[in-house]
């Protein structure tokens, strides 16, 4: 994994070492490699730079605003699912003409909001929310830029926690109900139609969902123009998977082929949103096994990082790669990893072999950048992990750890 490979027997973050941070800063934490979060910008947007995209970087994946300024000065937009994350990516220095703003719950404040910042377009989910455009746009006598989230009723190959375009989700309009939407859109003031957004799921490996969503947004596209809509823009969301512990996925230019072969001759701007595809191999969680406990029938290596700083793995039954920070050649012996929360839930995986890991050793969570420490908490009365940044050969501190006293003095005595 580029970004974190073994120096002379210690696994490191570009040139840094991660047992020299776990002393200076103390464990749990993430690192993320600033080299590889600029390599998968580019390994993205190489194979689609012929269609001038906009790779419009899904805030929610990690809104760290270091890594939001990495990602901004690559070139990156933002996709913001709510009034905090358009503020992250504003101050961040993404132009809110790169910003498209999503989610299904947009608050009247919130759309003034993003209306006066003048953000790219809103990406509709229902019909009363283009209601709720039309009038809040009315009212400050502006005009709200707008796209059709469209449900095209596809099973998207994911956790079911996971899949946003089957019939029945909360997300999008379905597409039976489209030409009412399109109707409204017809009858109300101060919209601007710009065109439709799918998103069938995040972490697909079979991108013959894309093809499937893909082509039928091209079928709309065609229509619609034919009942005499203009359709300059289409928003081809996010989900593309990454390899996590075991996993294989196919070349992201059989991805990027399939884009060109289903929309890319339909002459419209075309914006994209990944989140994990960008920042996901970017990070690991650096932990220190407390104890090593024997059962009568299983061993567990009890770590200091619990689900309250990664819960993908209780949420999703995901299974992250784990590694030992200091390379061994002991024979490894199979241990379920678990953190210190009073769940059952709180497990890492099961029957790891993690070679020379014993009490007091340091392990690192791979696949820790996205959808990890954006939906951390202080569960359990514990503190916010910091979070560092690497560059080659230098570090900094991006979020500094907030203890359990600082927490305290947020609520009333």
């Amino acid at each position: 994994m580029t970004g974190f490979t073994y120096r002379n027997g210690v696994l490191c973050a570009d040139s840094v070492s991660l047992s020299v941070l776990a002393d200076q800063i103390g464990t749990p934490f993430y690192v993320y490699s600033e080299t590889r979060l600029r390599e998968n910008y580019a390994a993205f947007y190489e194979p689609l730079k012929d269609l001038n995209p906009l790779i419009a970087y899904a805030v929610k994946a990690n809104p760290n605003l270091a890594v939001l300024r990495v990602l901004a000065a690559c070139g990156a937009g933002a996709d913001a699912t709510g009034a905090g994350e358009i503020e992250r990516a504003a101050e961040a220095g993404i132009d809110p003409r790169k910003i498209i703003f999503s989610g299904v719950g947009k608050t009247r404040e919130e759309i003034a909001a993003a209306l006066k910042l003048g953000v790219l377009q809103f990406n509709c989910e229902s019909l009363p929310e283009i209601e709720a455009l039309s009038a809040v746009a009315q009212s400050l006598n502006l005009v709200a830029p707008i796209a059709l989230r469209v449900n095209p009723n596809i099973a998207a190959r994911t956790h079911y926690k996971l899949a946003t375009g089957e019939m029945g989700v909360k997300f999008g309009i379905d597409a039976v109900q489209l030409p009412d939407a399109m109707a409204l859109i017809r009858r109300l003031p101060a919209l601007a139609f710009k065109g439709f957004q799918v998103h069938v799921g995040t972490h697909l490996f079979d991108y013959g969902n894309f093809r499937d969503s893909y082509a039928k947004l091209a079928e709309m596209v065609r229509f619609w123009r034919g009942e005499g809509f203009s359709i300059e823009r289409l928003d081809l969301g996010g989900g593309v998977g990454i390899p996590y512990d075991g996993q294989t996925q196919a070349p992201f230019a059989e991805y990027a082929a399939i884009v060109h072969e289903t929309v890319g001759d339909l002459g419209c701007e075309l914006a994209f949103e990944p989140g994990r595809r960008l920042v996901g191999d970017a990070g690991v969680l650096v932990s220190r096994v407390v104890y090593d406990k024997r059962g009568a029938s299983k061993r567990f290596l009890i770590l200091d990082a619990g689900m309250n700083d990664l819960i993908r793995p209780a949420m999703y039954e995901a299974r992250h790669g784990i590694l030992p920070v200091k390379e061994s050649a002991a024979e490894a012996e199979a241990a379920d990893v678990v953190g210190p929360i009073c769940e059952t839930s709180d497990l890492f995986g099961e029957a790891y072999l993690l070679p020379g890991v014993d009490q007091g050793d340091l392990v690192a969570i791979q696949q820790g950048g996205a959808y990890a420490s954006a939906m951390s908490s202080n569960y359990n009365g514990r503190a916010l992990v910091p979070e560092i940044l690497v560059s080659e050969d230098t570090f900094r501190i991006v979020r500094r750890r907030i203890s359990v006293r600082e927490q305290m003095g947020w609520e009333e005595a």
